[in-house]
């Protein structure tokens, strides 16, 4: 008997292109309801494995036999039990290869588009845990904007575009997911910027992203510009890349707005947020496309698995740029805070360097959605 084996990289292809798929998630209520793997077309029955030991007879009804059947657990081994146990059954399942800790780590690189002098921008998509890392590549040079932890993603792929990486940034200090810039930087060689405002408490050296900053990659003129942004963070810094595109970091999200309250300042920063979003943004062009630094809903992405829109289209659609009223805003803002992040405080620590935690613990405190937007 041989159960069939799908990695990440598969479910991320099957939520790309809108495909029908059942998922028997075997984890137990909790973990399910607090985060799943979403697509548009996806259907579930979340059924804790224990309560499977005896025979899946009585849940067979329940599994639809007109879409491919997939059993998620946390690791892979409980799954790969229970994909045999139906297969025995006579219905054809697969399993997910490393269970949710693989589906949260997986990264989708997706070419978002063409820059001045033969230049690209890509977008890695981060679906388990909804992070949104981007590359500049041109002319033999790559940037690197916003890296998760999985340094090696990002190594190989310049490698694969011939670039030499020689500048990485963060728009912020992260809280729901560990950099991977520093690391890349250290790698490469490259200049690794962050913001001097959420760079008081760091323990390593690197340059001071400020406002007004421009970088040009290759010799191809393509420009990176900083605009100093805060309200997600008081150091929060979008940027804009070859006139064209708008990197709103965690500030502005497709559906919502970024949260103010992880460094537990959320009265504070709220004034710095609505400033951003009604006042700085709005003195951009509205051909601007916006490429935020997560998403929250499968909803989000593009039918090609981007997770990007046009800056006008936002000032018309998403509520949260849509609140004229002052107090409203800062009630909207501060009453519909989700709850905050995993591991957030030591994830920060981490990404001030003062923590150093094993590959093991990183994957445990990122375990779950990331939670930086207002709903």
């Amino acid at each position: 008997m041989v159960v069939i084996k799908w990695t990440a990289a598969d479910v991320a292809r099957r939520v790309i292109n809108d495909d029908k798929l059942f998922i028997l998630d075997v984890r137990n209520k909790e973990a399910f309801e607090d985060w799943k793997i979403e697509g548009r077309q996806f259907n579930y029955l979340n059924i804790p494995y224990f309560e499977l030991l005896d025979g899946i007879e009585e849940v067979l009804p329940q599994i639809p036999s007109d879409r491919e059947l997939l059993v998620v657990c946390a690791k892979e081994g409980s799954s790969i039990m229970i994909a045999k146990m139906l297969d025995e059954a006579g219905r054809e399942a697969a399993y997910l290869e490393g269970g949710m800790k693989s589906w949260s780590i997986y990264l989708e690189p997706i070419k978002i588009g063409d820059l001045t002098g033969g230049g690209e921008l890509y977008q890695f998509v981060r679906l388990g845990k909804g992070c949104l890392s981007y590359m500049v590549v041109a002319d033999g040079e790559a940037a690197v904007i916003d890296a998760v932890r999985f340094t090696d993603v990002f190594l190989d792929f310049a490698k694969e575009k011939n670039a030499k990486i020689t500048h990485v940034f963060d728009t912020h200090l992260h809280a729901d997911h560990i950099s991977g810039g520093r690391q890349i930087a250290a790698a490469t060689g490259a200049a690794y910027y962050l913001p001097p405002k959420d760079a008081e408490e760091i323990v390593f050296d690197c340059e001071d992203l400020t406002d007004g900053l421009k970088v040009q990659i290759g010799s191809a003129n393509v420009t990176i510009e900083a605009l100093y942004s805060p309200g997600h963070t008081i150091g929060s810094t979008s940027f804009i890349i070859d006139d064209r595109y708008l990197l709103t970091g965690d500030i502005l999200f497709i559906d919502s707005i970024g949260r103010p309250d992880l460094a537990g300042l959320a009265e504070d920063w709220v004034g710095d947020l609505r400033q951003t979003l009604y006042e700085r943004y709005r003195e951009l062009i509205d051909d601007l496309i916006v490429l935020p630094a997560h998403f929250m809903i499968v909803e989000e992405l593009n039918a090609d698995g981007q997770v990007a829109k046009r800056l006008g289209d936002l000032f018309a659609e998403n509520h949260g740029l849509n609140i004229e009223n002052e107090e409203e805003f800062r009630r909207t803002v501060t009453d519909n805070l989700p709850p905050q992040p995993n591991a957030y405080q030591q994830i920060r620590q981490v990404n001030m360097g003062k923590l150093k935690p094993s590959y093991d613990e990183q994957t445990e405190m990122e375990i779950g959605p990331n939670r930086c937007a207002v709903r």
